[in-house]
């Protein structure tokens, strides 16, 4: 149902069955559709919505027909990710598509989404299918191990799945490392057995001067 044309436009395939996706990132369509806004986000999206520090709007279109829609974000990398009833952890701003039958929700996350500067809860989508995310630049995948627990700069955080755990590193970004940036900054810290989703540009934060 989701492949990609190219690194960064996603074409689902689509007979009678639907998907969602981020309001305004449909490019292009053939056949038949039927297009549905849905407020507050869609299910379990609305909790989210009011709670955004920032005020941050994260609107849903659902989409239903027969042929081929195509979606993209302001030339985005987009990555496909396969859920198989396990559950994928994504900043909303990082989430393009879902499948219909994929249930998404939120999560609080603790002093991570503060230092961005975007709110304390972030998107859960679980389930069995396929979801799209977007990473500025080329997303890495890194394996999260027993034996090598993953630190991550939380501008660089786009998503993760798996058995994790997380936990935050005040004091230090990898900026202050080097001597750049000021203030109370800190790392994510992840245990456990799973993947994470690192994007290679960071995204404007508050630097973590919480």
């Amino acid at each position: 149902m989701f492949r990609l044309q190219g690194s960064k436009v996603l074409a689902v395939d689509m007979t009678g069955d639907a998907v969602k996706a981020k309001n305004g990132s449909m490019v292009a369509y053939d056949g038949q559709m039927a297009f549905k806004k849905m407020s507050g986000g869609g299910e379990g999206l609305r909790g989210m919505v009011t709670r955004r520090l920032t005020g941050e709007q994260m609107t849903v279109m659902e989409v239903k027909g027969h042929g081929t829609c195509w979606f993209a974000d302001r030339a985005s990398e987009i990555n496909l990710v396969s859920l198989q009833g396990d559950k994928l952890y994504v900043e909303s701003s990082n989430l393009l598509a879902t499948d219909a039958g994929l249930r998404t929700g939120t999560s609080f996350t603790g002093m991570r989404g503060a230092s961005q500067g975007n709110g304390l809860f972030t998107t859960t989508v679980e389930g069995h299918g396929q979801a799209a995310i977007m990473s500025d630049g080329p997303a890495v995948v890194l394996r999260v191990s027993a034996q090598y627990p993953l630190t991550v700069d939380p501008g660089a955080y786009v998503a993760h799945q798996g058995n994790l755990r997380q936990s935050f590193q005040s004091g230090v970004t990898f900026r202050t490392l080097m001597g750049e940036g000021g203030g109370e900054a800190f790392q994510i810290r992840f245990e456990g057995d799973g993947l994470v989703y690192v994007q290679p540009s960071e995204r404007n934060t508050i630097a973590g001067d919480v």
